[in-house]
């Protein structure tokens, strides 16, 4: 098993019995939800509820197409009966004409009069339906695990590429951390400039840049939303391995996205705007794969 799995794939299964013979086919794509569409053959009205509660089993997300193809084993030979009642009125009648000097009727042509011969529903044993139903839920099962090999193997694809966004992240967090260092130095600096060109001469002037550059860098931390990214991508690896993690990481990705436009607002260097910028990127790349996660 992977860590993870998909929400695309396909899987089939074919089964017989009693005379029937079928064919499952499943198949899913994306879905914020778990939705499935059955379409099965008619008079085998239990399949349905028996097909959801199996994909509720096997899968919690993705939009699932379930289809069933039946055939008789033997449809030629499928319920076929003469109608003794109807018959017979038609042998009385040609028993009447017969006396009249009518010829007699063959027995192929009375078999081919309107309503001589029947092919109505079956009315089939109960246990044997039931069988056959046991028999085609089983062939669903089947198929359902088909599917979810498929979608354990695109899992497989996406784990890896996951892992890539998410050190990407974390290279970008190490980066900004170090940029943000930096930044008291920087604010003070361009504040002293700005000060000393607009008031040169003002009295207590260095007590003033002190304290204002001490306020606008206050203002410009960003530890606390660098410590949030970095507690983000913890919880992005430990949910990797812990599936379903698909609504999870659908969240995670929102709270990514809001630190990294908190560091963008709080920048006071192009720097880290710079990283602010390229991290926003790398967290949309993630959100684009995880969209697939179930």
């Amino acid at each position: 098993m992977t860590a993870i799995s998909g929400m695309t794939g396909f899987g089939r299964a074919e089964g017989a019995e009693g005379g029937w013979t079928w064919s499952v086919e499943a198949r899913s794509v994306n879905g914020r939800n778990l939705e499935v569409r059955f379409r099965g053959p008619p008079s085998f009205d239990r399949l349905e509820p028996l097909a959801k509660a199996a994909a509720q089993k096997h899968f919690s997300r993705g939009q699932l197409t379930v289809g069933i193809q039946t055939r008789r084993a033997d449809p030629g030979a499928a319920a076929l009966r003469v109608n003794e009642d109807i018959l017979a009125r038609y042998l009385a009648l040609a028993n009447e004409l017969a006396e009249e000097g009518a010829t007699p009727p063959s027995a192929d042509g009375l078999l081919a009069l309107r309503g001589v011969l029947e092919t109505p529903e079956e009315d089939e044993d109960p246990a044997a339906r039931a069988a056959v139903e046991t028999a085609m839920a089983a062939s669903i099962d089947a198929a359902f695990n088909a599917l979810k090999a498929s979608r354990d193997r695109e899992g497989a694809q996406l784990l890896p590429l996951a892992t890539g966004f998410i050190d990407a992240i974390e290279r970008l967090i190490a980066a900004a951390e170090t940029e943000a260092a930096a930044q008291v130095e920087a604010i003070r600096d361009r504040f002293t400039r700005r000060m000393t060109e607009l008031a040169p001469d003002a009295p207590g002037l260095q007590d003033r840049i002190f304290i204002e550059a001490a306020a606008l860098a206050t203002r410009a931390d960003v530890r606390e939303e660098l410590d949030r990214l970095a507690a983000h991508v913890a919880s992005a690896r430990a949910l990797l391995q812990q599936p379903p993690a698909g609504r999870k990481l659908d969240f995670l990705m929102q709270e990514f996205m809001r630190e990294a436009n908190t560091l963008c607002s709080k920048s006071a260097t192009t720097a880290l705007t710079g990283i602010g910028l390229e991290l926003k990127a790398v967290i949309e790349q993630l959100r684009e794969q995880v969209q697939n996660v179930e």
